[in-house]
């Protein structure tokens, strides 16, 4: 945790939760964020999950963020799971990036058979 009396100059990374109350003038990069409603992040946030209240000026990239109705972003958003509260403000692109690839293994076939398979406009398959 960092307390709201406390401003560090520097990067963070972590892989363990992080709480903001104070000031951070660099990226901060870690499992799972909670940024308090006074906290300023002036930098890049990288996370799994976050839940911003207070002010980031910089890009944010994580899994599932929710941004409070006190918080204030200056920066584009890449999510996965996106919630706004109502007064959240963003000023930024938002991007989604996408959860689903494809798994080529489920689409296997099995050519042991000595029938060729023939797949025509009328097939239907699954």
């Amino acid at each position: 945790m960092i307390a709201s009396d406390v401003e560090i100059t520097g990067n963070l990374s972590a892989k363990v939760d992080l709480h903001i109350d104070g000031k951070v003038n660099g990226d901060v990069t870690c499992g799972s964020l909670v940024q308090g409603e006074g906290s300023v992040i002036s930098g890049k946030v990288v996370a799994e999950t976050a839940r911003l209240s207070g002010k980031v000026d910089g890009s944010i990239e994580a899994g599932d963020l929710v941004i409070e109705a006190s918080a204030r972003i200056s920066g584009d958003v890449v999510y996965q799971s996106l919630t706004i509260a109502p007064g959240g403000m963003v000023e930024g692109k938002f991007k989604h990036r996408g959860s689903h690839v494809p798994n080529i293994g489920k689409a296997t076939i099995d050519i042991s058979k000595t029938d060729p398979l023939i797949l025509g406009a009328e097939t239907k398959v699954g």
